[in-house]
Parts: C-alpha cells; structure tokens; sequence
C-alpha cells in the first residue's frame, strides 16, 4: 500500500498534523505535494515534518527507490511521478499552474499501483487533485478528504467531494487511526489502468507530449494555453467536470484556465494603459517644445484620456471579477 497526499493554501501545519499520527512502524510509503513557489526550497516543510512524527521525511529524487515508513516531499519546482518501485522527478509543463502538482503524482500512482493507492486531499484553493483522484478512484483506490470544516481552506476538499465523492470525509486528527485500519484490509483482485489515464501517466513521464496523445483524450477547442499559445483540447471526466490541455503538456481545469486567462487579460491591460499615458505625455510635451497649444494637441491628449479612462475602468472591473472569483470557488 502506497499512500499520496495534496495540499496547498495551509498546507504545512495540515500536514504536519497528519504525520504526527503516524508511528516508526508505519507500513506504507507517503508521498507528498504541496504546492510552492519556484523559489523555495521547501526544506522548513522537511525539517517539520521530521519534527512532528517518528518517519524520516526527505525530498525525492529521481530514480530514487522507496520504502515503507518514510515520507517523500516533491521537490521545488518539478513533479514526483510513481512508477513499480521508484520515483520519477521531472520537470515536465506545469499542471494547473503548479509544478509540482499534486494531479500527476496521482495518476501515476493509480496506474503503477491501482488498489493499493490511499489518495488524501487536504486544505488548499480551487481543484487542483480532482482529476487526480478520479484517477485513483477508477483504479479501485481509496479517497479521503479533509473535512471542508476543518480545513484552513476548503476549496480543494470541496471540488473532490463535488466532482469525485469521497469514501472518507474526515477531520485531519482522526486520518491516522483510518489509515491503519485500511492499511489492515484485505485487497481485492487488481485491474488493468483505464487507457486515458494510461495515457496522461505516460504524458508525464515523457516531459513533452504529442498531437496523438492529447486527440485520444478529448476534442481540440477554440482556446488557447495560456502558458504557450497553443491550442487546447477539452476533456470531460465524469459528469461535467472539464479540463484542457495542450500538446505540449501543460493542464488546467476550467476554473484553474478561467484564473489564468483573467491574469493575462490584466496583465494586456496594464501594458496598453502604459501605453496609452506614454502616448499622451509624448504629445503634451512634442506640443510643448514646439510652442503649439494648439486645438489639435489638445484633442489628441483629451482623445488618449479617453482610452485612459475606459482601461483603467476595465482593470477595476477585472479585479472585482478576480475578487468575487476568489470568494466563491
């Protein structure tokens, strides 16, 4: 048995919480993502972790063999993948805006590992591991969830619980004593992977995919990645649960996409307001230097305050959406 965990918004003292329950003799691996910027190393998340129980928390490295009763945390800025009896580290395209992402790990441990996968999702923003679990789901494992309410942030709880369904919604404090009852059962008969997941395992692995790959899993979009340009291709797994990727890897949920397409629309936005008060300084001072004050300059520099004004009305309203965004989801 095999055990992999997500968490982001509040992650560490969610996790700390977690691996305090877990005793020297615990039978199984932990794998761990918690979303970080590229710029951190993650070690204060290590050397807590080794603080707060009795397992030895290490980062992963690739090509690294495994073994029960250790804890392995996805490094800064490259995904951990799970293939028979070794990690993987990649520095494949970023899943959700995130790399490392807990999706990945997920999926890989489905395929590798299928029943005997215990998939937990704690506190963290927006949906990033509902794919991912859906993967472990469909490969026969286990889903628990952190109670929403007990949770710092619920939105990922919520989004698997919405789009998934969990066997176990529960508060972080009674996970340990669950984990040793089902690391105790007695596993079914082990079945074949299903082939999209196969295939996005594979994705992965691979670093960059290909136009074959991302057509067996879905039909091609009039959206863009907005990470490389490229054309999208919309998946739906279960019920309505969309998500998009491109060919070159990169992956989004609908929400995950929605946030990124907001961020580049402010980000276009804020390049023409520059723009646009650097055009209208230049005419102001071209007429100044030629000692014109005429009505013509005067209606060019009114005519840029105009376009000034509606973008600068447009980032109040992109901000109130993002804001609003943000509150519900």
């Amino acid at each position: 048995m095999i055990i992999v965990v997500g968490a982001s918004a509040g992650g560490m003292q969610a996790l700390t919480q977690l691996t305090a329950q877990f005793p020297k003799d615990f039978p199984a691996a932990i794998f761990i993502v918690n979303h970080m910027g590229a710029d951190t190393t993650g070690d204060s998340l290590v050397a807590a972790l080794n603080q707060s129980g009795g397992l030895t928390c290490e980062h992963a490295y690739d090509e690294q063999p495994f073994q029960s009763g250790h804890i392995y945390l996805a490094p800064s800025d490259q995904h951990i993948l799970l293939v028979e009896g070794k990690i993987l580290v990649t520095k494949g395209a970023r899943e959700n805006r995130y790399r490392p992402a807990i999706d990945p790990l997920f999926r890989s441990a489905a395929v590798a590992y299928g029943n005997r996968v215990i998939g937990i999702i704690l506190t963290g923003y927006l949906d990033d591991g509902t794919s991912g679990m859906m993967a472990i789901k469909r490969c026969g494992g286990v889903c628990i969830v952190q109670d929403p309410l007990d949770a710092a942030y619920p939105d990922m709880p919520q989004s698997v619980i919405a789009n998934v369904g969990a066997d176990y919604c529960l508060p972080i404090a009674e996970m340990g004593m669950l984990l040793s009852d089902l690391l105790r059962r007695k596993l079914p008969t082990r079945k074949q992977p299903p082939k999209d997941i196969v295939i996005e395992a594979e994705i992965a692995q691979r670093v960059l995919s290909d136009l074959p790959s991302v057509e067996a899993l879905g039909e091609q979009v009039p959206f863009n990645c907005p990470d490389c340009g490229g054309v999208l291709w919309q998946i739906t797994e279960g019920d309505d649960f969309l998500r998009y990727r491109c060919h070159t890897g990169h992956a989004f949920t609908s929400a995950v996409l929605l946030a990124q397409q907001t961020a580049k629309i402010e980000e276009t936005l804020w390049v023409a307001l520059r723009m646009f008060e650097e055009r209208q300084n230049l005419i102001a001072t071209m007429g100044q230097s030629q000692g014109k004050s005429s009505s013509s300059v005067l209606q060019r520099v009114q005519d840029s305050q105009v376009h000034i004004d509606r973008i600068r009305a447009m980032l109040k309203t992109t901000y109130e959406d993002t804001h609003d965004q943000g509150e519900t989801e």
